[in-house]
């Protein structure tokens, strides 16, 4: 019975092995969906819509091929129709019938700069949320969502790639291969134990059936001579024994060296292929086992968000922002080693720009000036975009250090004026260690645009640089005292005994019975920059210059300022016979609450820069 036993585990064990082989080889479908994309005559831009990568399930592949260098980019499709409205380019688009269908689209209004457009790299924009760049080969996988598409182009100038490809990956696994491969295994090696078990058994129950000779037929008496009779005599008298006497043989050891010869031939056989076996279970990858242990993504909590109808989508995402403030830092950083105002005016405008400017003639001149510049740090902590589909779009982050603590945050608000510009940063500006953020929306939700007249505020925006001025020219007499919180009033109190110093030096030496120095805070020529918080309130950010006028009271008087560093470089004299003006900027961010609260206009972050030192004529 041991045999029929076994016999039927080596036959199971073949069926879920050459099951579970099957499973990963023949019956094993295609890794991959293909659609090839024709474009007969390319321009020089390419732009694959993004229900062409969605036609089916599964990870988005494109495979771009063709001599030379390559770019690949994706984005929000409206963004990128702005970005080719001024010139001609080739649409794919899928059709009812889910095939991909090539249109040539010619440009929808007269080039942004005027002129032709050729030549217009779209390498390095920040209008995508991604890029990608090789040459003659180039393979980008995606995950494109309704909404978005693919930009393929070369330098602008040069007729995009016409060999197109997007593949998808099919999911190949056979979870069960593995488990049917060790399960034939184990009945393997059961068959092959009860086999052994059979033989052995067989041979114990048989032992050594030596069958007995039969009855001797009846024979008369011989008479033999006596010498004769006496070695048959000594011959019969030899013991069974005695060890002179040959050793037995027979048909019993050799059945037994046969039992033995064919276990092993068995063996030889069944071992080779429990270890192929074993070797195909222990060599199947991750897609032929059941994934029981897969991580379970564990939910955290987040504060409710109310989408407002008709909300439309954030200008930049996170990773898109944290790109963005990495390509300013790094634009920054070489220009103020190579004190270029020409390439900071690519990443800033506004105040940011005309205290750089005025930093780099003060450095080309003073040979020991240290003052450290401003720039944005490594990690975006808050990203607040305006959700919006035109321009000029606007988005405020803050960054900090990575490493060091001990470095204030820096926030910054940019602009981006229109599709085929940069973003540039309007204000920056170190935020205390006592400062605390708004409660904002998500980065992937985005916000609104606050009116600079905007009544829901406890102050509107246009009027907040104007009221700040006040606080700090007027004091405790001024009617918007109380209105900003002990971060404000701190600054506003440094600015006032810096004023104070200023007069109790001139005292000192005498210089205030020739001379009068009057000061004065006014709004900056910018307009603010509002962005609605969470709360219905609003971060602002305003620019204010402190002017500080020193005039003479006597016409045989002349002013001197050759201990004034700064103000002998940017006039290139060292004395004046009517006087001088210097303008110091504040860059400033406010935290503004919303109307019929109780609650102080709070100032998030602030920097002081000088911008200009004039001599009165």
């Amino acid at each position: 019975m041991r045999f029929v036993w076994a016999v039927v585990a080596f036959v199971l064990a073949t069926v879920l092995i050459g099951a579970g082989i099957a499973q990963r080889t023949v019956f094993m479908g295609p890794s991959e969906q293909r659609m090839e994309l024709a474009v007969d005559e390319p321009t020089p831009y390419v732009l694959i819509d993004a229900d062409v990568l969605r036609a089916h399930d599964g990870l988005q592949t494109l495979l771009v091929r063709g001599e030379g260098d390559i770019f690949v980019a994706y984005g929000r499709t409206d963004d990128m129709k702005s970005w080719l409205s001024d010139t001609a380019y080739d649409s794919v688009t899928l059709t009812k019938t889910g095939k991909p269908k090539t249109a040539h689209v010619e440009a929808e209004q007269a080039p942004a700069a005027g002129g032709d457009t050729s030549g217009r790299s779209p390498e390095g924009s920040d209008l995508w949320l991604d890029s990608f760049a090789d040459k003659d080969s180039l393979v980008a996988e995606l995950q494109l969502t309704p909404g978005n598409s693919v930009l393929v182009a070369r330098d602008g100038v040069e007729p995009a790639p016409s060999d197109l490809l997007v593949t998808w990956g099919l999911d190949t696994r056979t979870p069960w291969a593995g488990p049917l491969m060790a399960a034939g295994a184990l009945l393997l090696i059961v068959g092959l134990i009860l086999y052994v078990l059979a033989i052995r058994f067989q041979r114990r129950g048989r032992g050594p059936r030596r069958k007995g000779p039969g009855p001797l037929p009846e024979t008369q008496p011989i008479t033999m001579p006596m010498r004769e009779e006496i070695e048959v005599g000594s011959e019969s008298e030899q013991q069974p024994g005695d060890e002179s006497a040959p050793p037995a043989t027979g048909d019993a050891d050799g059945g037994r060296n046969r039992r033995t010869t064919s276990v092993r031939r068995r063996l030889t056989l069944a071992l080779p292929a429990l270890a192929l076996t074993a070797a195909l279970a222990t060599g199947c990858s991750a897609d032929s086992w059941p994934q029981f242990d897969a991580a379970t993504p564990t939910p955290t909590p987040t504060p409710t968000v109310v989408t407002p109808d008709n909300q439309k989508q954030p200008v930049v995402t996170q990773k898109q922002g944290q790109r963005i403030v990495s390509e300013i830092a790094k634009t920054l950083t070489k220009a103020d080693g190579d004190l270029d105002a020409a390439l900071a005016e690519t990443r800033l405008t506004g105040a940011a720009l005309a205290a750089r400017k005025t930093e780099y003639v003060l450095r080309g001149k003073i040979a020991d000036r240290d003052t450290a510049l401003i720039v944005p740090l490594e990690d975006v902590k808050i990203l607040l975009p305006e959700a919006t589909d035109g321009w000029p779009r606007t988005v405020l982050a803050l960054t900090a250090a990575k490493k060091s603590d001990a470095q204030p945050p820096v926030l910054l608000a940019m602009t981006q004026a229109d599709p085929w510009a940069d973003y540039r940063v309007t204000s920056m500006s170190e935020m205390p260690a006592s400062g605390e953020f708004p409660k904002v929306a998500p980065a992937w939700l985005g916000t609104t645009r606050v009116p600079a007249e905007s009544a829901f505020l406890s102050l509107e925006p246009a009027e907040l640089a104007a009221a700040f001025s006040d606080y700090v020219d007027a004091g405790d007499k001024s009617q918007y005292a109380g209105a900003f919180d002990d971060v404000a009033n701190q600054l506003a109190a440094a600015v006032r005994d810096s004023r104070t110093a200023l007069l109790e030096k001139a005292a000192e030496v005498k210089a205030d019975k020739t001379s009068k120095a009057v000061f004065e805070m006014k709004p900056a020529d910018y307009e603010p920059l509002s962005l609605a918080t969470l709360e219905s309130g609003a971060v602002v950010a305003v620019s204010v210059d402190d002017i500080q006028t020193v005039t003479s009271t006597s016409p045989d008087a002349v002013i001197k300022f050759e201990s004034d560093a700064q103000a002998k470089a940017l006039t290139g004299v060292s004395e004046s016979a009517k006087g001088y003006v210097t303008t110091y900027g504040f860059q400033l961010f406010f935290a503004v609450p919303p109307q019929g609260t109780n609650q102080q206009i709070r100032l998030l972050a602030y920097h002081q820069d000088i911008l200009n030192v004039k001599v009165i004529k």
